[in-house]
């Protein structure tokens, strides 16, 4: 028997834990619970689960700073539970490494296909490191089994969607790719959240491989339909 898909639900409203719970549990997952950030970190240590849901007001240790150390000990799907309309906690959950977030208030069949979604990315990831291909452009270079990318000798700190984009760009140099197409292939055909979330992964993006990120050479903007990578840097 397979085991069942296990997710850390952290969140100090018990009035949104316990029928997240019930309804997690009924779909067929296996759920832990914590009521705080402390306890939260502790629980994704000592459990390792699949996906991580984490609100962000929360006594003894915020879902920011939870998010922070549990991205730098590993590479767990975080999920963000954010207040509604408020952009600055999205973006900051992002960049500092959260895969996805859900405003509040939120349904239960939402957080449930945000969560499947989130899975069938990871697995994809996985069997896609079963390659041992390389993907090259100029001194760029990505090595598909072990998930880490360089340029020239210098490795490249990407987060897990920064990755997934430039695969996805450098498989098809010269190659103009459209908005949608990216959140098929990225975030998955479930993708339910904010379609600038992929304007801001592209600008971490050039921050970290375009040599003036205020005017890239390799990653540019078709406008009115994506983003292409430069079969050769122009000049």
């Amino acid at each position: 028997m397979l085991p069942m898909t296990s997710i850390l639900l952290v969140d100090d409203e018990q009035m949104i834990t316990g029928p997240l719970t019930r309804a997690l549990v009924q779909a067929g997952f296996q759920v832990w619970v914590a009521g705080n950030g402390r306890d939260g970190l502790a629980l994704a240590r000592e459990k390792r689960p699949d996906v991580v849901v984490l609100d962000i007001m929360m006594p003894q240790m915020d879902g920011w700073s939870v998010c922070s150390i549990l991205r730098r000990e590993s590479a767990v799907p975080i999920l963000m539970l954010t207040a509604l309309g408020d952009e600055v906690d999205r973006i900051l959950g992002l960049e500092l490494g959260a895969d996805d977030y859900l405003t509040k208030p939120f349904s239960t069949r939402e957080l449930i296909a945000r969560l499947k979604a989130l899975l069938r990315r990871v697995e994809l990831d996985r069997q896609q490191q079963t390659s041992s291909q390389e993907l090259t452009a100029g001194d760029l270079r990505l090595e598909l089994n072990t998930h880490r990318a360089f340029r020239g000798d210098q490795e490249l700190s990407l987060r897990h969607k920064e990755y997934e984009l430039l695969t996805l760009l450098l498989s098809r140099p010269g190659e103009t790719i459209s908005r949608a197409e990216f959140f098929d292939q990225v975030w998955g055909t479930d993708w339910l959240g904010d379609t600038r979330t992929l304007d801001v992964h592209i600008r971490w993006l050039r921050e970290k491989i375009e040599a003036d990120p205020s005017r890239p050479r390799l990653i540019q903007t078709v406008r009115g339909v994506g983003y292409r990578f430069a079969a050769e840097e122009q000049p």
